[in-house]
């Protein structure tokens, strides 16, 4: 497949958005969020009619959270399979990174011997978002469809810092975890943020914003184990209704300078939840990280991406 007949993450689920909103209508989020089980087997059937997805199911995976596979004869039948511990946010997620791959990559799948019978992807590619390459295009497809800009950011505007009551309204409104909303919004806020996950008294994994990256206020996890500071209240085992809403830490208990924290524990997972908000806004872009938004594109280019 050449580059430039190369199916776009950004660009393929803005194309499935453009036929939701189309026959749905552009509130269709007030009603409800993507059924994208449903919306895997149709479309699938529907661009590939030879070989499309027949299964969306719940298995026993070992190692990993879910995984898009094929079948011995051809012509190829598709499955999505996702493990049956999935929250129903999670599952939505996931579901959506595997129909990602069978938009952009089943040829690649099926074609390179590097995959056998399918691909197989863990919590560090689906959860977390901290995949690369074709994982990397999965997650963007996810995010986009599950969760489109154009109606995330009328719900929620860049420069504003939610709370978790806010951010556990835009979950429910797109089905997907918490986590993942909180992703979606770290990707376009203009505002200086991090969410840490935790457990025990250790940071599992952190996101920092643009402009709080570019600002310098990150977390190292990948390479250090990062103890939580004592005063936080996932150190101190604090999940009262004073930590969802938060407070202010003074210098030095996080960063030199004083941030707002509020913390979440999800028992289902065993891990808590902290977001980081510092005052003042960063700059407006990290280019090396930040990815435009087909619908700014649109309009940029003085045209309206539904018609």
């Amino acid at each position: 497949m050449t580059e430039p007949n190369r199916p776009r993450p950004l660009r393929e689920a803005t194309r499935i958005t453009q036929m939701l909103d189309l026959v749905l209508g552009p509130d269709r989020f007030d009603r409800g969020p993507v059924d994208v089980r449903q919306l895997a087997l149709e479309y699938s059937a529907q661009i590939e009619p030879n070989g499309p997805i027949h299964e969306v199911s719940a298995r026993n995976l070992t190692g990993c959270v879910g995984a898009l596979v094929y079948s011995e004869v051809r012509p190829r039948q598709w499955a999505i399979l996702y493990n049956t511990d999935r929250s129903s946010g999670r599952r939505a997620f996931t579901i959506g990174h595997e129909l990602g791959h069978y938009v952009l990559h089943r040829k690649l799948i099926e074609e390179d011997d590097a995959y056998d019978h399918g691909i197989f992807c863990d919590e560090n590619s689906v959860v977390r978002r901290e995949g690369s390459g074709i994982e990397k295009e999965a997650d963007e497809f996810a995010a986009a469809l599950l969760m489109p800009l154009h109606d995330f950011r009328r719900q929620l505007p860049a420069k504003n810092r939610p709370d978790f009551e806010i951010l556990g309204r835009l979950a429910k409104r797109y089905g997907v975890s918490l986590t993942a909303t909180i992703l979606r919004w770290l990707e376009y806020t203009e505002t200086k943020a991090i969410m840490v996950v935790s457990n025990e008294g250790f940071a599992h994994w952190a996101k920092s914003s643009g402009p709080a990256f570019q600002a310098g206020c990150f977390i190292r996890t990948k390479t250090a184990v990062f103890t939580l500071p004592q005063k936080a209240f996932a150190a101190r085992g604090d999940y009262s209704d004073v930590a969802i809403t938060g407070t202010m830490q003074p210098a030095n208990v996080w960063f030199p300078d004083p941030v707002y924290e509020m913390c979440f524990r999800s028992d289902r997972y065993d891990q808590e939840i902290t977001l980081l908000h510092f005052e003042g806004e960063g700059p407006r872009q990290q280019a090396e990280e930040e990815t435009p938004d087909t619908f700014d594109r649109f309009v940029a280019a003085g045209q309206l991406p539904y018609r």
